[in-house]
This record gives C-alpha cells, structure tokens and sequence, in this order.
C-alpha cells in the first residue's frame, strides 16, 4: 500500500514525488515514457536548465527523486484506475495492480499536429507550438503560421512579438472582424491556402508548398493545433472535466472526486515546464495535509471506539 500513486513522471509528477518523498511518504510514480515534448531539441524557460534537452531533464529529474528510498519508479502505462472504499488501484498494460491512499494524474496532454508531409521531420526544430518556448530562438526570422478562425490569428498577431515578419497560412477566410481587425492593425500578412508538403535542409524548415502549386519562404512554423488528453483515467473516474477538455481542480488541485489530484498539462493553466513543475510542488504538500489530517481522523476514531 502506497500513500500516493502517481501517473505520470514529467516535470508535474517527478516534482510532486520530491516533494512527497521528502515528506516521508511512500510513493510509486507510474511512467510510460513518451513526453509531450519529445521531439524538442531543448526545452526553455526553467531557470538553471533553460536549453537543456527533455530527455536530459527527465533523466536528472528521475536520479535526484529516487534518491529517496521511499520513492520508486515504474515505467509502464496504467490502462485503468478504480477506487474501493477509500483506496485506489491503478492497473498496468502487463497486469499488475498498485494500491495508493491517494491518486495523483500528471498524464499530461497530446497535440494533434497537422498531417502535412514533413511535419516529423521538422516538428520539435523548426517547427513549433508554443512561442513562448521556441519563438526567442528565431527572432527576427520570416516566421509562419497555421491555424484558423480566431485561435489561429491570435497566435500570429503573438509572433510579431519575435519577429515583424509574420505570415498567416490559413484555409478559409476569416469571418471575425476584431480577429481580422488585430490582424491587419498588426502588419501580419495573411496567405490563404491549404498546405500540401513542409521542405527544408536537414531538420531547418525552408518553405511551405500549398496544394495549388504556390511556395512561401519562412525559416520557422508556428501551429496552433488542437490537443486531447493523452489519458481518460480521469473521465472513467468520474471527474469533472473542463468545457475545454482539461480536467478541473480545485485551487489545492484536487478533482471533483475526493482523494484524486491532477497537475501539469492535463489541467487547466499555463503550459510550461516550470510551471507544471511548481504544481507538483504544491500538490505535494497539499497531499501531504491532506493524509495527515486523514491519519489524525482515523486516530480520533480509534479513541472513541475505545
């Protein structure tokens, strides 16, 4: 019997680990191992590893958690969860079952990318999501962006930030006028079509080739894609989730169901390392409250029952 299960060992899940393992509970992090941001040749704005590479990251993150004898690692995906009485169980693609007083998911989210040809190839290099992240790496540089409707403008009116050449690639005109409005106010230039093939050297983006013949030159993409959970352990739990598929917490990240917490990416919040890495701080000590007062209850029990 564990005190915390947690799936998912990213920078939410090995964060709350340290926390808890100092805590002097009794932890089992659960990881398949295939980050969100595996394709990224470095990862950014976490001060004293700012240009580290994820898996370099990961590594260091997993050798200083499992220091603590209390805290063991698991790398294998757990395919379903339950809960009986006041435990939770979560079971393994290999068929094995851990128990926790508490179930914490860190499972993070998935993008889903556009399937232009070369999208893998480029993806994580010159090729991004998140220009908070990658923009600073090419400033300056002939920047474009795919997206549509207004989530898609507003990621390219956020690049003029970087660069003041920016291009929207969209397929279908925009029909929003303040999106429309921000956007020629912006000096963003605007391309419609729809994108066939992503060409380069090496893994550096060149140009983008649309299905009716045209090319525009750019030395980075921007996309603004769409994303899911890369788990459903929480909606077949029974958790409330957000209208725009995050799972909702309360502001001591706990889920609508008592004894389940979620951090990182698969909750609502600023998608950056460093701040998935602080929830699993946080989480960590609310957790930890949270079995002590549950510990203190049991004892008051026992008394009266006696």
């Amino acid at each position: 019997m564990f005190d915390v299960l947690i799936v998912g060992g990213g920078p939410a899940g090995l964060s709350a680990a340290l926390a808890l393992g100092r805590c002097r509970r009794k932890v089992l992090i659960c990881d398949k191992g295939e980050p969100r941001n595996a394709a990224s040749k470095a990862l950014h704005g976490y001060l004293t590893r700012d240009g580290i590479a994820p898996s370099e990251f990961l590594r260091l993150g997993r050798e200083e958690v499992l220091r603590y004898p209390n805290v063991q690692f698991l790398q294998s995906e757990i395919v379903r969860a339950e809960r009986k009485l006041r435990h939770f169980g979560v079971h393994t693609e290999s068929g094995e079952t851990f128990w926790g007083r508490i179930l914490l998911l860190a499972t993070g989210i998935v993008d889903v990318l556009p399937p232009f040809t070369g999208m893998e190839r480029f993806y994580g290099r010159s090729v991004h999501h998140c220009p908070y992240c990658d923009g600073w790496e090419h400033q300056n540089q002939r920047i474009a962006v795919q997206g549509e409707g207004v989530d898609g403008a507003e990621l390219a009116v956020k690049m003029k930030r970087w660069s003041s050449a920016v291009v929207f690639c969209h397929s279908a005109e925009i029909t929003d006028q303040k999106a429309l409005l921000k956007l020629k106010t912006s000096g963003v230039e605007m391309k419609v079509g729809q994108i066939e093939r992503l060409e380069g050297e090496g893994d550096s983006i060149r140009s983008i080739l649309f299905r009716d013949g045209s090319r525009l030159e750019c030395s980075a993409l921007f996309i603004s894609a769409p994303q899911c959970q890369r788990s459903d352990l929480a909606s077949k739990l029974g958790c409330k989730i957000t209208p725009s598929g995050q799972i909702d917490c309360t502001e001591h990240l706990e889920t609508s169901i008592d004894g389940v917490f979620a951090i990182g990416n698969a909750s609502p919040g600023l998608q950056l390392v460093i701040i998935a890495a602080s929830e699993g701080t946080r989480v960590g000590f609310s957790i930890d409250e949270a079995l002590a007062q549950a510990d203190l209850a049991d004892l008051e029990r026992l008394k009266r029952t006696d």
